[in-house]
């Protein structure tokens, strides 16, 4: 019959500051993945706007919140992590915001009876590319952060094409006649594009937040 560890042994030093490096990263991956799960949602939603479209991008965004809570829990409980908690904590919100400007996004256009269009499409596909690096970055975190620095460069060059996107459909609304109705549906769309550009910036700071971890790992 095999012996059970003797107390003495589990409550020695070493294990009382043992590590638990995986499972914060775990924890991340699993934001980023549903995060980008969220944002191929929104581009479904973009193509077919209707309840269940909706319904599958808020499922998503409140399964991330979830684990996002599991996360800071975790942060809060722990002595030691596999690297700066600042940096974990700021990694987390930033990727929760991304999924959480998905989500406005689709309520807003629901409350305000928007419907989507090309520039809408193309920034949604665009955001969940951006998603998919912010996604692989993480994963590469503990064992190929060469690649993570790889991964978060092209996310901010995503978010390049999405700031040089939503000026383009501001111009167009603006150069669109000039009617009181105009004026109304103007700014319904001009809200629905700064949701979307907030989700691109807040890829943009996860980005800038993997390369800082890879930096001080050295």
């Amino acid at each position: 019959m095999k012996k059970s560890t003797p107390l003495w042994k589990k409550l020695s030093v070493k294990n009382l500051f043992k590590q638990k490096p995986d499972r914060f990263v775990e924890l991340l991956i699993q934001q980023a993945s549903l995060t980008e799960e969220g944002m191929r949602a929104l581009v479904e939603y973009f193509k077919k706007p209707c309840d269940e479209t909706a319904e599958a991008v808020s499922k998503l965004e409140e399964t991330a919140d979830e684990i996002r809570r599991i996360l800071i829990d975790e942060l809060n409980r722990t002595f030691v992590t596999p690297f700066d908690r600042e940096d974990i904590h700021a990694l987390s919100r930033a990727i929760d915001d991304m999924l959480d400007y998905a989500y406005t996004t689709t309520v807003e256009m629901e409350i305000l009876d928007v419907a989507p269009n090309n520039y809408m499409l193309e920034i949604g596909q665009r955001l969940a590319k951006m998603a998919s690096e912010v996604h692989l970055g993480v994963q590469r975190l503990s064992d190929h952060s060469s690649v993570t620095m790889s991964h978060a460069v092209r996310a901010k060059q995503i978010e390049n094409q999405v700031e040089r996107l939503y000026r383009e459909a501001l111009a167009d609304l603006f150069h669109q006649p000039k009617d009181a109705e105009h004026i109304v549906e103007m700014l319904k769309y001009r809200e629905t594009y700064r949701h979307m550009s907030n989700a691109a910036d807040r890829g943009d700071e996860a980005a800038n937040i993997l390369s800082d971890i890879v930096v001080k790992m050295g």
